[in-house]
């Protein structure tokens, strides 16, 4: 039987679509269920109230699209920093992100002690000690003579130029460092650290500020990278001179992450790009026994799920792995990182509140043995 028509339907008396009203019944249980779905609006933005990057994340909580989904990771970071129960952070990156202009955003989210660890591609970390040595990237145009470009020794990343002959200088001092290390077998974390050391100088430096409040560094698939050339030239003459060398051991990287995540409260996971960094800070939940997961989760991404990449996973389907928690606080922002990053931490580096008072973690290794974590009491030297 139809529902009388009320004196909230007295809105649907239209004029020229007598017939649409006909149809709308609103009754008692649909009026209720409107009203829960109708009751928060759009607030358009004014931008004449915005004054800072944190003003204008906080105004797009109540936008649409991105700029909410920027928003939303936004506050699960702030969520993560602020859990009194002190959860382990994990910066896993991937991408062209010093080229891109972010390597002091990503150098002081470490700095205040928003991160604690970090995944990072092999490139990310040689650029950044490539820019320690005085080396800096150009602004070019991805409509470049390539053919050109390479007959001067300049190499392109999208719309920006690097020096060929300043890589081939740091890829000789990779070579350098390694050279004069004991013959035995480090993790990458372990080799990061020594790495960290010609960057110390640099106060701008990822590595270096992450040496210095001892937040450890891995990067799994250091072979496919800069870091990886320097170290095969090495290679390449020690095994003339008969010589024994260093060894990159990235399966102890497995179990020196596998132990953070297993002496660790709860643990955040903060995702730019995907690729083998996302895949290994999830992987680190489930790497040495069961987990309840990554606490909170974010991520940063243009890839889309349904083509089935790993970068475009959705953190829901990490929960089937028991990679992220099935309780976590997530989102997610399909935008590119050097929009998004800058704008999620700007959001919470512009927090005095979350500033205030924030202690790094201190790890006690005792070579490959992570002993303990607690909070660090003073610098990190």
């Amino acid at each position: 039987m139809i529902s009388r028509r009320t004196r909230k339907e007295a809105d649907i008396d239209f004029q020229y679509f007598q017939s649409k009203a006909d149809e709308i019944h609103l009754s008692d249980k649909v009026t209720k269920q409107r009203d829960a779905l109708l009751s928060i609006p759009v607030q358009q933005l004014d931008l004449q109230s915005i004054h800072s990057v944190r003003d204008l994340v906080s105004a797009w909580s109540r936008t649409s699209i991105q700029s909410r989904s920027v928003s939303e990771c936004a506050h699960v970071y702030e969520n993560m920093i602020s859990d009194p129960s002190r959860p382990t952070i994990f910066l896993g990156l991937s991408g062209a992100l010093i080229a891109g202009g972010l390597r002091k955003v990503i150098r002081d989210l470490v700095d205040a002690g928003f991160v604690d660890v970090i995944v990072s591609t092999g490139a990310i970390l040689y650029q950044d000690v490539y820019q320690s040595h005085g080396f800096r990237h150009f602004i070019g145009t991805p409509s470049s003579d390539d053919a050109l470009l390479h007959d001067l020794y300049i190499d392109r990343i999208y719309d920006t130029y690097v020096d060929e002959v300043g890589f081939v200088k740091i890829d000789d001092v990779v070579g350098s460092i390694a050279s004069k290390m004991d013959p035995r077998k480090y993790s990458t974390r372990e080799f990061m650290k020594i790495l960290a050391n010609e960057a110390a100088s640099d106060p701008d430096s990822i590595v270096g500020t992450a040496a210095k409040w001892g937040v450890p560094v891995f990067c799994p698939a250091i072979a496919d990278s800069s870091i990886g050339i320097g170290l095969a030239g090495l290679y390449r003459g020690a095994k003339k001179a008969r010589r024994k060398l260093m060894q990159l051991d990235t399966i102890q990287d497995n179990y020196e992450i596998a132990q953070i995540v297993l002496k660790s409260k709860k643990t955040g996971s903060i995702y730019i790009g995907g690729g083998v960094p996302k895949n290994y800070i999830n992987d680190a939940a489930v790497m040495l026994d069961y987990t309840p997961g990554h606490s909170y989760a974010l991520q940063i991404t243009t890839d889309a799920p349904h083509w089935g990449w790993l970068t475009g996973s959705t953190l829901d389907e990490a929960k089937s792995w028991g990679k992220v928690s099935k309780k976590a606080t997530r989102a997610t922002a399909y935008v590119e990182a050097t929009i998004g990053l800058p704008l999620v931490a700007g959001y919470v580096l512009g927090s005095d509140k979350l500033r205030r008072g924030r202690k790094h973690l201190k790890y006690d290794w005792n070579g490959d043995v992570l002993e303990s974590i607690s909070l660090a009491t003073r610098q990190l030297l």
